[in-house]
């Protein structure tokens, strides 16, 4: 039987992610708060409640066993609604709570990672029309430069903005996220507002902390035609792709910003990524359907081969994650996985889905590109969005109900990663041997 680890490179980044309202509890003064006050528009009217119980302290138990299974790094995000309550407020005690939670992870030896904006904003923010209106631009950089301002001594790796691409469609074109839209017009201007808001945050952590490295973290989702030869198939994935994965990077890089047919030219956003986070969950099959008018003319389905999550909302497809890999190479900039995991509560594909990305991702560094860092989403189970609790991507599981943390197998198969530094044959045997021959073949 084969032997053998794959290594990665020395200094390299693992950690896990979490996010603000997701993770901190009680958090009652932002737009998903809001959204979850509205009935039918989270899973059976869930509610993120506690949440994780961060912000009653529960982030140092949390913070320790990362520590103690090897993780060497973190990504979280500061709650805008927290820092700033009212557009004439600020609240100096919620900045002290983030800098202790910052000083907790220097004081276990891991490197920050913060994201500024993750999905929520300010009720004082919405009331203001958000994101359509172009007002935001600077009313987020005043929040971007009293946080970094604040919290500069202790975190130089930023993200300024998590999935703009996910916060346009799911607020202006799906619906499914506040303020529940589907208004194309609405959500170019909320894409073009977000990419300028995020040249904004660049600019002014780079004059604040010029050592900084700044960036996003994309949402990559693979587009695949259903039938490879079909032009139509093809014609719509790369469409969607298009629109979904490049036009916001693509505009950070060089200006360009081109989203839902129309076309605007942003010059102060060139050249304003340090660094390419990467968020890649699966990719689909797309088949072109001309008289699908409520499904913009197409319908996209995973690969029947390939094995699904416990809801069916992610197939294990790490092929994906190596083509989503190759995207970001192409910008030329150091890569940061940003996200990546798998909803499991019964631990049946979480390691075989670690496992399988993460040997993509070492075949693409041995290509020598530039990957720097993996952050596994999630440290611990969370409010899911407008999937509430029914989701658990937590490598630790969580009872709602009492607090209590849930040790799942995937906490000593990530640890032994993280410890090693390597995907060892030792560990896929231990831990996935249902994939021992697909990762060290004869």
């Amino acid at each position: 039987m084969p032997e053998g680890t794959y290594l990665f490179p020395d200094g390299f980044l693992w950690g896990s992610a979490t996010a603000s309202h997701q993770v901190e509890g009680n958090n009652k003064n932002n737009n998903w708060y809001a959204w979850e006050t509205q009935q039918g528009k989270i899973y059976q009217d869930q509610k993120a409640g506690l949440a994780c119980d961060w912000w009653g302290g529960k982030w140092k138990d949390d913070f320790d066993r990362a520590s103690a299974t090897g993780q060497n790094a973190h990504r979280l995000s500061i709650e805008w609604s927290r820092i700033q309550p009212e557009q004439s407020r600020w609240d100096e005690s919620a900045l002290e709570t983030y800098r202790s939670m910052l000083r907790g992870l220097i004081d276990r030896n891991m490197t920050p990672m913060v994201t500024l904006h993750h999905f929520t904003d300010p009720l004082w923010i919405m009331e203001k029309g958000g994101w359509e209106n172009e007002e935001i631009v600077s009313l987020f950089e005043t929040y971007i430069i009293k946080v970094v301002e604040a919290l500069k001594e202790y975190v130089t790796l930023w993200v300024t903005i998590n999935e703009p691409n996910v916060y346009t469609h799911g607020g202006y074109l799906g619906g499914e996220f506040p303020p529940g839209k589907n208004d194309l017009k609405a959500a170019f201007f909320v894409m073009r507002n977000m990419l300028k808001g995020h040249a904004a945050a660049y600019h002014a952590i780079k004059k604040i902390q010029p050592q900084a490295r700044v960036g996003l973290a994309h949402h990559y989702r693979g587009f695949e035609p259903a039938k490879p030869n079909f032009a139509p198939d093809k014609w719509m994935a790369s469409f969607l792709s298009r629109n979904f994965n490049d036009s916001f990077a693509i505009g950070a890089a060089n200006g360009k910003f081109n989203f839902a047919m129309r076309k605007e030219y942003i010059p102060q956003a060139i050249n304003t990524q340090d660094f390419i986070g990467l968020n890649y969950y699966t990719r689909e099959y797309i088949t072109f359907k001309p008289f699908a008018t409520k499904s913009m003319f197409y319908q996209g389905k995973y690969d029947p081969k390939s094995p699904l999550s416990e809801t069916g909302f992610i197939a294990l497809e790490p092929k994906g994650f190596y083509q989503a890999l190759k995207w970001c190479k192409a910008f030329n900039k150091p890569i940061i996985i940003t996200e990546n995991g798998v909803e499991d509560s019964k631990n049946m594909i979480r390691t075989r889905y670690l496992y399988e990305h993460l040997h993509q991702m070492w075949r693409a560094i041995n290509y020598t590109w530039p990957i720097k860092g993996y952050f596994h989403w999630s440290l611990v189970d969370n409010f899911e969005w407008e999937r509430g609790w029914s989701q658990r991507f937590g490598l630790w599981g969580l009872d709602v109900e009492t607090q209590t943390r849930l040790h799942r197998p995937a906490v000593d198969a990530y640890a032994d990663l993280c410890k090693t530094n390597g995907i060892s044959s030792e560990s896929v045997k231990k831990y996935a041997p249902e994939i021992f021959d697909l990762l060290f073949p004869e």
